[in-house]
């Protein structure tokens, strides 16, 4: 078994990364670890905040004296957003702070929603084109020095595998659904008619960005020599 850090204290993206990784991967996430450093997301790409959260996590649990054997033995770190071809692409990687964008702490879900509905009130409808994109980094906290450690070792201690995901769909004008967190009651995807929000963590879990970049990571580990 494969175990993680997620590098990330909020429970709706816990809940899905376990959900899709399956039994093969233990999940921990910075609940667990209250005295981790806090990683301030000021890079302009996901690949770039994503990569950032995950080398700092990994660089500071190597040095801590945390590492045991049954230690993560791996940081996974995403940064994720909502891209909307009618603003150019915005709010992509402030999408967690969309309503507040002076602040470095994230806005509430209903003010980053109002805003994004006031900014497209006057688009149509068929312009509404959007996509959700997750950028996954994954970088070892330790090579070589536990008893029976993972396989995974990288020339770079700490060099970052990257795993990327993208769902495409469309913005409706009012929002639909009491599941999901962020701009799921908003979010279209192709080929359907109802939001992420109503369609279900199921049916979200096999069709979102962060499935498809999971589903390259676990790939990525199906090809590792055991």
């Amino acid at each position: 078994m494969t175990t993680l850090l997620i590098a990330t204290r909020n429970a709706h993206k816990v809940g899905e990364i376990q959900a899709i990784l399956g039994a093969d991967f233990h999940c921990l996430t910075l609940k667990e670890f209250p005295d981790a450093p806090a990683v301030i997301e000021d890079a302009e790409t996901f690949s770039g905040n994503a990569t950032k959260k995950a080398v700092e996590l990994a660089r500071w649990l190597s040095s801590s004296s945390l590492i045991t054997n049954h230690s993560p033995l791996l940081v996974l770190a995403d940064d994720s957003g909502l891209e909307v071809d009618a603003l150019n692409g915005a709010p992509g990687v402030h999408s967690a702070r969309f309503a507040a964008l002076d602040k470095t702490e994230n806005s509430k879900d209903a003010d980053n929603n109002a805003k994004l509905l006031r900014l497209l009130k006057d688009v149509p409808p068929e312009k509404c084109t959007a996509r959700f994109r997750c950028v996954i980094a994954l970088v070892p906290v330790t090579c070589g020095k536990i008893e029976n450690a993972s396989p995974v070792c990288f020339a770079d201690e700490f060099e970052a595998q990257i795993f990327d995901g993208a769902c495409e769909g469309k913005i409706q004008a009012n929002a639909s659904g009491q599941g999901g967190f962020g701009y799921d009651p908003l979010f279209v995807p192709d080929g359907f008619t109802q939001s992420f929000a109503e369609l279900g963590e199921d049916v979200k879990n096999k069709l979102s960005h962060r499935a498809h970049a999971l589903a390259k990571l676990k790939n990525y580990f199906s090809k590792l020599p055991t």
